[in-house]
């Protein structure tokens, strides 16, 4: 099992609709919405990083309003 957060930049005033769209996506544990230099960060589950780049993250980047993301896989130190 593998954990990422995916940090996402959005459209200007598209980060509402961002964060809603990318919580009903299969794998997403968790989204907010925070402030910096990225709009919406989510928190996402998969069996291994190919699962999480195919069922997650590809995804996310064809949501409307997505302009970039950044993939922090989660180690286990």
């Amino acid at each position: 099992m593998v954990s990422a957060y995916v940090l996402i930049q959005t459209e200007v005033g598209k980060a509402s609709q961002v964060t809603k769209s990318i919580d009903a996506l299969e794998g997403v544990t968790a989204v907010d919405g925070v402030t910096g230099p990225y709009d919406v960060i989510a928190r996402a589950d998969a069996v291994d990083l190919d699962e999480l780049a195919k069922k997650v993250v590809m995804p996310i980047q064809e949501v409307e309003g997505v302009t970039r993301t950044l993939t922090c896989p989660v180690l286990q130190l």
